[in-house]
């Protein structure tokens, strides 16, 4: 009746096991450390780089617990934060500013246990420590750059239809398109508002010239602004977690306002760069037309930029950018036709409009593809233009490796920010604050745990003891669980921590007075303990059902700490009514389900109550009549046999359906009488 099959035992152990496994690296705690990266595509982290890094803190005398070389960056793990930033200084003196060199954090964990991709969960900022900014779009330079993309495209409209115009003018908020007629101004208002139903196009005239105003939509710049604002979120979220810099927290407060907070960086400077380290596209005309020389001895003609190809040679770039990367829709990291690493781009229906015309008017003519980072401009290649290219895809090629290939390709996925924004609140959180409120928290779920195995194992026994060893089993697969799914855990997460302690122990009371019922009805132990498991089984499923569903509704509505909250809440109730209902009867199978006989369960006291007749006494009056009247009943009742006890007066019961019951202990007889007269116990009628 209580038995496991194998393959059920072989469930508990094996769950027990992996909740071990990936619970363990959260208890080797962290170590500060200093991490290293690249700041432009052109550098990488290699070994030349991790050998100099290594002898320049030899050479300073300075201790490391460990260095680790990853594929995009140098992790240096240190005792203290004291050694941490003095290494810091020191290396920012020495690699100088091709490198982000950030404080951070790192795990403690043993390697075999990284190697079975066994990692500590992400701690929020409040745990961990870290930075917090709160960003404010600017709307005004989000316009400004609408109205210059607007430019461009404008004027590739006119061009591509053969609409004469004299210039595309800026002013404040509005482009002016000049005209020397009205026909071709008026050809341009209804094509222009073909192709462009945001802008609101006004006819004016000033003196014998023929304008053409355009403006944004009111309706079009809260769309924009609305579009920019999950834009650069998506931006940062995209930049910050490909480079692998932090598990970041990026999200909307507000109408044009953005939290982002990066647990374990310390240092504030050095998460400004990280968030502006996007990257852009600029695609450019070579201008070979003026002296070289002349601009390589600081006269750099009008119009024009000295900048360097990768292989070092140096060119005049014009400043007039045709296209940038804000119509680029993919970038993949691939090979050309000679086999050389490349970047495939494509481009969205303006972005191949442009290109087309652009390839079209420059046949043999050098075309210069500028990435910018950091505001800082590189040229990747001037390749030389042979013919016209359509269908809006481009391959960038020219003297990259392909992990140069992957990192381009990778900025122009994360891209520009589509609106600039401003820091207005910056803070930090020390990692002492933070290693407080993990103790803190710590603590509270340790007491909340020895306060609930106490009771129950005062009040249970025995049993209270496999609820408390089931208890622990469930806290060890919900941070177990935790880890693997890689969840960021909050301080609000750490109450829920300590809520699911309460909240398990219910399932395991529920079992145990179910079973403490069966017992009292009279059943054997062996069946009260398998009635027990079954018939609470469905409540505990009922009423933990509906606190799941108001932890999805938590996550689904709630934002920030509500979520991390919501997250512990909904996987402690998998994992309690997982260990409550199977990992709580397998050990009391592997315990009593084994032996032949069992006299006795041992959960506590079972409190029977006393059975009381309707009355509390029956009061017989000591007179003839009544003594006759009750010795016809009994001369009349089938009398107990020799073997059975005598039954007094005193339990005897008279009941409503004309039967006396006479009840001692366990043993139960019934006396029907035949003497139709009712007996009045309070008052006999003679």
């Amino acid at each position: 009746m209580n038995r496991y099959a194998l393959w059920q035992y072989l469930i508990i152990a094996v769950s027990l096991l992996i909740g071990l496994i990936y619970t363990l690296p959260n208890f080797y705690g962290e170590s500060p450390a200093v991490q290293i990266s690249p700041i432009r595509t052109s550098a990488s982290a290699d070994t030349s780089l991790f050998q100099r890094v290594e002898e320049t803190l030899k050479q300073a005398n300075i201790a490391t617990e460990g260095i680790l070389l990853e594929e995009s960056s140098i992790k240096i793990r240190f005792e203290n934060t004291d050694t941490q930033i003095k290494a810091k200084d020191l290396l920012e003196s020495t690699l100088g500013n091709d490198y982000i060199i950030a404080l951070n954090l790192f795990p403690n964990s043993p390697q075999w246990l990284t190697n079975l991709g066994a990692l500590p969960m992400y701690l929020g900022l409040d745990l961990r420590g870290g930075v917090h900014f709160m960003l404010a779009v600017d709307m005004a330079g989000a316009l400004e750059k609408s109205l210059e993309r607007y430019s461009t495209d404008i004027r590739s409209t006119l061009r591509e239809h053969k609409i004469p115009y004299t210039g595309v003018e800026k002013q404040a908020k509005k482009l002016i398109v000049k005209f020397r007629d009205p026909e071709s101004r008026a050809k341009a208002m209804a094509e222009l508002k073909t192709n462009y139903p945001d802008l609101g196009l006004t006819e004016e005239q000033v003196d014998s010239r023929y304008h053409l105003t355009a403006v944004i939509k009111p309706e079009a710049q809260i769309r924009m602004q609305d579009s920019a604002v999950q834009q650069n979120i998506t931006t940062l979220r995209n930049r910050v977690n490909e480079l692998g810099v932090a598990e970041p927290i990026i999200q909307k407060a507000g109408i044009d306002r953005v939290i982002v907070q990066l647990p374990g960086v310390q240092d504030t400077a050095k998460a400004k760069d990280i968030l502006g380290r996007t990257a852009t596209l600029e695609v450019r005309m070579v201008d070979d037309e003026r002296d070289l020389d002349a601009a390589l001895k600081g006269q750099v003609p009008f119009g024009t930029e000295l900048y360097e190809e990768r292989g070092g040679n140096p060119l005049l770039v014009k400043k007039q950018v045709l296209l940038t990367g804000e119509h680029i829709t993919d970038a993949q990291p691939g090979f050309d036709k000679d086999n050389q690493p490349a970047v495939h781009i494509n481009l969205d229906g303006n972005g191949s409009r442009v290109f087309k015309q652009l390839t079209r008017d420059n046949i043999g003519k050098r075309m210069a593809i500028l990435l910018i980072e950091k505001n800082k401009a590189e040229v990747i290649t001037a390749p030389v233009i042979r013919e016209e290219i359509g269908g809006g895809r481009v391959q960038i090629s020219g003297r990259m490796t392909s992990t140069e290939a992957r990192d381009v390709s990778l900025l122009l996925r994360a891209g520009a920010l589509a609106a600039p924004m401003d820091i207005i609140e910056e803070r930090t959180v020390g990692p002492s604050l933070g290693a407080d409120n993990i103790a803190r928290g710590f603590n509270s779920t340790l007491y909340g745990f020895l306060a609930v195995s106490i009771f129950a194992i005062m009040y249970y026994t025995a049993f209270g003891v496999i609820s408390v060893i089931a208890l622990g089993m469930n806290l060890l697969l919900l941070v177990g669980l935790l880890s693997i799914i890689q969840a960021t855990l909050t301080l609000p997460g750490m109450a829920a921590l300590a809520l699911t302690v309460g909240m398990a122990i219910d399932a395991n009371v529920l079992i145990n007075e179910r079973i403490r019922d069966e017992l009292r009805a009279g059943a054997s132990p062996q069946l009260a303990i398998h009635n027990g498991f079954e018939r609470a089984f469905g409540t505990i499923v009922d009423s933990n059902i509906t606190t799941l569903i108001a932890g999805i509704a938590l996550f689904a509505f709630g934002s920030g700490p509500v979520k991390g909250f919501a997250v512990v809440l909904c996987l402690g109730i998998l994992t309690s009514v997982f260990t409550a209902t199977f990992v709580t009867r397998g050990i009391v199978n592997l315990v009593y389900g084994s032996r032949r006989r069992l006299d006795h369960v041992p959960i506590g006291k079972i409190w029977l109550p006393q059975q009381e007749s309707k009355n509390e006494q029956t009061s017989i009056r000591s007179n003839k009549d009544d003594n006759t009247l009750i010795s016809e009943i009994a001369s009349d009742s089938e009398l107990p046999t020799p073997q059975q006890p005598r039954i007094s007066s005193a339990e005897e019961i008279i009941n409503g359906n004309n039967e006396i019951s006479v009840q001692n202990g366990q043993n139960v007889s019934s006396v029907k009488a035949k003497n139709k007269r009712r007996i009045d116990t309070k008052k006999t009628k003679r």
